[in-house]
């Protein structure tokens, strides 16, 4: 079977500007922030993002790599608005699509299986559809005719995705207590890479958990890069928690300063924070 082991590096290379990137995870959690890294160090740029957004999104937008975000949200979940996001969104240096979060996940499905659009309720009645007017609606063909939102396919170039476990044919594991839409994200995506906290032999995988928790299949995957800590500093339950000191420093400090330390490295990003906080590394 094909070994798809790669660096954070090689996979990023292989995108493009103005792709668009579907980044897996959900706020501040398991977001993929080793290749978000790796992507933040290249020069692509004119993106456009659909992302359940995180700081993926904020640091994205500060870096002024993203033309279009499409998102139901964009969080640090303990801070409740993502900064660096609202910055861009105040400053208007980026196009937003905010869509239900039912929406989001029809859109996500809808590419997943190869079709324009699938028929959901969500949207109708809220302002949704008045801040999306490109957005339809269809009416049932059967007895009921009844009105659904006509909700895009969310169609991706590529996604980013991290997992905590997966083997180097591209069979991904989430181990914690939410599987969020990373599936999803790499059935959408014309190419996937995905990133984990070890790479296990395909056995191990299901040693110690369910067979359900085999997230991603090998046959939606391009890349699989090993990457310990590689959602920090969002969490990736139950290997580590959110790093809340590193987050909290993330969110009120200016972009490139933080950038700075941060684009280096986790082990970076930490000394700094606890430097700052008067602790040792």
């Amino acid at each position: 079977m094909t070994d798809k082991t790669m660096t954070a590096d090689e996979a990023v290379s292989r995108l493009s500007d103005g792709m668009t990137l579907g980044i897996g995870g959900w706020g501040s959690r398991r977001k993929p922030m080793a290749l978000v890294r790796a992507l933040l160090r290249t020069g692509i740029t004119d993106l456009t993002i659909v992302s359940a957004g995180g700081p993926d999104v904020g640091m994205l937008a500060a870096a002024g790599r993203v033309r279009r975000l499409v998102a139901p949200f964009v969080t640090l979940d303990s801070i409740p608005l993502e900064p660096h996001y609202r910055a861009a969104r105040e400053q208007g240096t980026l196009e937003l699509t905010e869509v239900d979060e039912a929406m989001f996940l029809w859109g996500l499905r809808a590419a997943a299986n190869r079709l324009p659009f699938l028929p959901v309720r969500a949207g109708l009645g809220s302002d949704v559809m008045r801040v999306n007017p490109a957005l339809r609606t269809v009416t049932s063909p059967y007895e009921d005719g009844e009105t659904f939102v006509a909700m895009p396919a969310l169609r991706l170039d590529a996604a980013l995705v991290h997992v905590n476990r997966a083997d180097r044919r591209g069979n991904g594991q989430y181990l914690g207590p939410d599987p969020y839409f990373d599936d999803l994200f790499c059935e959408a995506a014309d190419t996937a890479y995905v990133s984990c906290e070890r790479i296990v032999g395909t056995a191990e995988l299901t040693k110690e958990a369910a067979p359900q928790t085999l997230l991603i299949g090998r046959h939606t995957v391009t890349g699989v890069i090993e990457a310990p800590g590689g959602a920090h500093f969002t969490s990736c339950a139950p290997d580590y928690g959110r790093d809340e000191a590193v987050q909290r420093q993330y969110a009120t400090t200016p972009w490139p300063e933080f950038a700075e330390r941060y684009l280096r490295g986790r082990e970076d990003a930490m000394t700094a924070t606890r430097a700052g906080d008067g602790r040792t590394a």
